[in-house]
């Protein structure tokens, strides 16, 4: 059983209130940090990068479709895996519903992984996703903004990770996101990039779970979270 402070409803809402103050500081905040990260200087992508996708072979510039904006989730999937990152696969699951709006304001969503296209096809199938995810399997994409590890640049102390050194052990793959810009000449910038708990945001159930009296209730991140098909209620898979 929980043990926690009880009160009248006259001291509920006092603490209420003053807890309302500080929230609406941190909606400041938030809002003077997003006008911080539209300010950042956008740097020319000069590189050509390749991806796979359904539709065949396209370059970065070409990922943006009809949209000026492009924002990529850096999913984890590495050439071989079973399965996607539990952890990408949790976040992943609230793309297809702000896609169904962010789609009309711009702004194209996808992911991308190392693992070639067909292993990626195969866990989306899997996942019931519908967002574009794309392979830069043999690539230097995933490399080059630092959610892949070379293990000689793990050894050699040139790994980085949400803008500091790797850890000695990173692992093959981390999570982030990267955004970009393409203007009307078709060059494109890269504008921001998040890694780690900066990601958080997009992860609706935990915004939901910050609103319930038990919290994100959890010793360890995402400890008691499961792939949505992996929990004990989930309607058994097909085989494929």
């Amino acid at each position: 059983m929980v043990q926690h402070a009880t009160g009248t409803p006259a001291e509920w809402l006092k603490a209420r209130k003053d807890l309302l103050e500080r929230e609406k500081q941190f909606s400041r905040l938030r809002d003077e940090i997003a006008e911080e990260r539209r300010a950042l200087p956008w740097v020319k992508v000069d590189k050509t990068y390749v991806f796979e996708t359904p539709a065949g072979k396209k370059t970065l510039a070409e990922l943006f479709g009809k949209n000026s904006q492009l924002i990529i989730y850096h999913f984890m999937l590495a050439p071989g895996w079973d399965a996607g990152c539990s952890g990408c696969s949790f976040l992943a699951d609230h793309l297809d519903s702000a896609n169904q709006h962010i789609k009309h304001h711009d702004v194209t969503l996808m992911a991308v992984s190392r693992a070639p296209l067909n292993e990626i096809e195969a866990y989306k199938k899997r996942m019931g996703w519908q967002f574009d995810w794309a392979s830069s399997n043999g690539g230097d994409f995933n490399y080059d903004f630092h959610v892949s590890f070379r293990k000689e640049d793990v050894e050699a102390g040139r790994a980085t990770y949400n803008f500091a050194p790797a850890s000695e052990n990173p692992g093959e793959e981390a999570p982030g996101f990267s955004a970009f810009y393409r203007d009307e000449n078709g060059d494109v910038f890269h504008t921001y990039s998040s890694y780690a708990r900066g990601n958080e945001e997009v992860i609706g159930a935990y915004m939901l779970l910050d609103f319930a009296p038990k919290g994100r209730n959890e010793t360890e991140i995402m400890d008691w979270m499961r792939r949505h098909d992996e929990y004990e209620d989930a309607p058994a898979r097909k085989s494929a």
